[in-house]
């Protein structure tokens, strides 16, 4: 039995929000169960030094935490005067992500800048952040397509990102905070709309994992990202 009561292929409620915040080119609040991330897309007309003059735009993450988005109160990471090996790593694949879904060129010399900030954490911020990430990057295309400023649609496909694990001895989907504190196994699957994998991550925290184990958190976060991507369309209309 899962500590939530729920199926071992059940997802926690998925609620996204749009247009949360006045400043924002995107916006959106997404909801996984506990886990609260506010995503806004900013758009600006540069690209980094490096992709000046190619003709090719960009897609970046930041990735933050709250103090107090858990049990304890956690210390600004400004104030400490550096970001966590964590928190590099995490927005690090935030940006990789969004940008396997667009076309960097039909974007132009411009960039997006995707800020994910956890207002709640209850496992899962990094693929709540991905997820929550997409809608505001769709959100602020569609801005740029209404206004003329670009063509063709950058955005080849959805992204979105889910959890799986196994938990005393099963594959569950979408771990909360006490699956993953507890679990043998932990991953996470990028995956596009079309079912293509972007990414993977996988550990075993306890015993090493067999192959059945990870066809079936494959499995599992396949079925998973098919509810996510259909919670973007929802939202993104």
């Amino acid at each position: 039995m899962r500590p939530s009561g729920r199926n071992l292929d059940e997802m926690r409620e998925i609620v996204i929000e749009t247009d949360v915040t006045r400043h924002a080119e995107g916006s959106c609040l997404i909801r996984c169960g506990g886990t609260h991330v506010l995503c806004t897309a900013t758009l600006e007309e540069r690209v980094p030094p490096f992709l000046k003059n190619t003709g090719l735009g960009w897609v970046t993450a930041e990735y933050g935490m709250l103090p107090r988005a858990t049990h304890t109160r956690m210390r600004r990471e400004a104030a400490a005067g550096k970001q966590s090996g964590r928190t590099q790593e995490i927005q690090r694949l935030i940006g990789r992500a969004l940008r396997a879904g667009v076309d960097r060129s039909a974007l132009g010399e411009r960039q997006i800048t995707i800020d994910c900030d956890v207002i709640q954490a209850d496992g899962g911020t990094r693929c709540a952040s991905i997820t929550g990430g997409w809608v505001a990057l769709r959100l602020a295309v569609n801005k740029l397509l209404k206004a003329g400023d670009i063509t063709s649609d950058p955005i080849t496909d959805h992204i979105a990102a889910v959890s799986c694990g196994i938990y005393a001895g099963q594959a569950v989907l979408d771990l909360d905070y006490l699956e993953d504190s507890e679990a043998g196994t932990d991953s996470n699957f990028v995956m596009m709309g079309s079912g293509a994998l972007v990414e993977i991550q996988a550990s075993a925290e306890g015993a090493a994992f067999s192959r059945a184990q990870f066809d079936e958190m494959y499995g599992l976060a396949s079925q998973g990202i098919a509810t996510l991507v259909a919670a973007q369309k929802g939202a993104s209309r």
